[in-house]
């Protein structure tokens, strides 16, 4: 445990002197180099300050005025020294900081699938990875400070060692505070990991409370102060714990400095008896006496600054466990081409999945989606069509058996590839708060500014309506995280996400995940008319595939192929005709709705 924590340190030192030497190396040598003239500078103002008292003692004026200056000399170094190289490195600092936030970004955005969201272990190491990056800019300064530190403890031993040998056993007294330190960090390090998921929920409470679209719920049921007393909980139990890890923290270090005071007070007696002996001079007991002072500082800076690198070395633990994460979901080198246009289609064999070990999901699915069809997958909430989909995007690899494209697995083809020609619209659409013509263009991004593709693409969702109800049509910033932007109903923001979703022209596979939420049912019908005729001009073209999960009947009773799920298992599949003859659950759910709109 021991070494895995010394490999965690000097990776993590490696690692951001590797980053400030890559962002500036004129500004890491200048900061490096005034830290280390200021470290040195501290324990020679003792060694001039011995000259000084020296000389004045003896009557010798002409030394006594040199090492005037000498100190005074050695007083602004360590004075000023330090202030520059913070100029210098705190630039670096914020650059540093930027990479930290862009890499975070990279490996939470940058997997292939969705598990780095969804799993808890995961989720609790991006909360504590959020907070911790920001602290590059103290980690740099700390670095910096303990490589001062090292070569000032090394001057004021030699210093140390010329009075007496053996006061060089004086440093050596700092060993139980350090390590002390060091198990007070790893208490704290802990507590903190223990805690991160009750930090999580508690800030997706604050999140709840202080973002516009839940506010009309938690007025409406008035859910305010149960929200609050529920984030109050959690925070009370998070620091409760963070507390009592910081007291018996407080309780290792304190003992650790006992040990220290006592090798001090040894330290100074010493010198000041061989003085009293005529042993030693004045300037040698007031030398003592600064060095043994800084040596108490150095332990105490040395402490701290042991606080700042374990965290440093946690943040970049986290950081390589994250991208191990990460790689891990990447999957095999693909050895086989997405195909240009579907043949056969789509296939499930014996396909189950579960997510993180739990219930099974899905359960011995066998499904073929013909190229060129539209298929509608319909069931009751919960019954698995949500993750079926996630398996056919390519968001989570099956449990066991294997999603097929044209009879070959697609596990041997490149997801970015594959996703390349998949089209999309989800239920939980996001709202991007960008200029309308991006917020519709990102879907397909070669194109994400043209005005005429994304016209085209409105035009084929049905939703070409919503450009004149904007202030400055397409080019209308929307948003209210911006002064001038403007905030849209749920409906025109799904319609954007409709556009967005038909941007691509020309995919293997258009998923429309319950996209007309927002829609009454006879504009939702509308609608699938409209995607239906577009369903058949991109499979005449590609063989592509157009899915539609919907809750409502009516709507894919025109779909080429109805798929029904129940209980992670597909228990129909056919046309609504074929369907309503067999009088299944399919039959049953049909003439319930169908009811229910009478």
């Amino acid at each position: 445990m021991r070494g895995s924590s010394s490999n965690n340190l000097w990776a993590a030192v490696r690692q951001l002197l590797g980053a400030a030497w890559r962002e500036h190396r004129g500004k890491t040598v200048v900061a490096v180099t005034l830290m280390l003239a200021g470290a040195v500078a501290a324990p020679l103002t003792g060694l001039a300050l011995k000259w000084l008292i020296n000389a004045v003692v003896e009557g010798r004026t002409g030394a006594a005025v040199g090492a005037a200056v000498t100190l005074a000399g050695l007083a602004v170094a360590v004075l000023t020294f330090g202030h520059f190289a913070h100029v210098a490195h705190f630039e670096l600092s914020d650059l540093i900081t930027l990479r930290y936030d862009e890499e975070l970004i990279a490996l939470t955005n940058g997997s292939a699938g969705l598990e780095l969201h969804e799993r808890p272990e995961h989720a609790d190491r991006i909360t504590v990875l959020e907070q911790e990056v920001q602290q590059a800019r103290a980690s740099l300064q700390a670095l910096l400070n303990t490589g001062s530190l090292i070569l000032a403890a090394v001057v004021t031993g030699i210093l140390l060692a010329m009075l007496n040998p053996v006061l060089i056993l004086l440093p050596l007294a700092s060993i139980p505070p350090l390590l002390a330190g060091r198990r007070a960090e790893r208490a704290i390090d802990r507590a903190t990991t223990a805690t991160a998921e009750a930090t999580r929920l508690a800030l997706n409470l604050f999140r709840l409370t202080t973002t516009a679209a839940p506010a009309k719920e938690l007025r409406l049921f008035r859910l305010q102060w149960e929200v609050r007393s529920r984030h109050g909980e959690l925070w009370t139990d998070v620091t409760g714990r963070l507390w009592q890890a910081q007291v018996r923290a407080t309780a290792v270090r304190a003992a650790g400095q006992l040990l220290f005071a006592a090798g001090y007070v040894a330290a100074v007696l010493l010198v000041v008896r061989q003085a009293i002996e005529g042993d030693r001079t004045v300037g040698d007991v007031v030398l003592v006496t600064v060095l043994a002072a800084q040596v108490n500082q150095q332990v105490v800076q040395a402490v701290a600054l042991l606080q700042d690198l374990q965290r440093m070395a946690g943040t970049h633990r986290r950081l390589r466990e994250l991208r191990a994460a990460a790689d891990a979901t990447a999957g095999d080198v693909p050895d086989t081409a997405v195909p240009d246009r579907l043949r056969l289609g789509l296939d499930l064999r014996g396909v189950s999945f579960a997510y993180d070990g739990g219930t099974p999901v899905l359960c011995d699915v066998d499904l073929h989606l013909p190229a060129g069809a539209t298929v509608a997958i319909v069931g009751e909430s919960g019954a698995g069509k949500s993750t079926l989909v996630k398996l056919l995007c390519g968001f989570y690899r099956p449990s066991a058996g294997e999603v097929a494209v044209d009879g070959v697995d697609l596990a041997r083809m490149s997801l970015t590839d594959w996703r390349r020609r998949i089209a999309a619209g989800f239920q939980d659409f996001v709202r991007y708060e960008l200029v309308a013509r991006e917020a519709v263009g990102v879907g397909d991004l070669d194109r994400v500014s043209s005005t005429d593709a994304v016209q085209a693409a409105l035009e084929r969702a049905g939703s070409s309506d919503i450009v004149p109800a904007l202030r400055d049509g397409l080019d209308t910033q929307l948003g209210k995280s911006y002064a001038d932007g403007v905030e849209l109903s749920g409906g025109q923001w799904q319609k954007l996400a409709l556009g967005r979703a038909l941007m691509r022209e020309q995919p293997l596979l258009l998923v429309l995940d319950e996209p007309t939420s927002a829609l009454d049912a006879e504009a939702e019908y509308a609608l699938f008319e409209r995607y239906t005729a577009q369903a058949a001009r991109v499979a005449a073209k590609t063989g592509g595939i157009t899915l539609i999960v919907s809750h409502r009947f009516s709507t894919v009773r025109m779909a080429d192929m109805i798929v029904v799920v129940s209980d992670g298992r597909v228990v129909e599949a056919g046309d609504h005709a074929t369907l309503m003859r067999s009088r299944g659950l399919y039959a049953e759910l049909y003439g319930m709705q169908a009811r229910a709109y009478r």
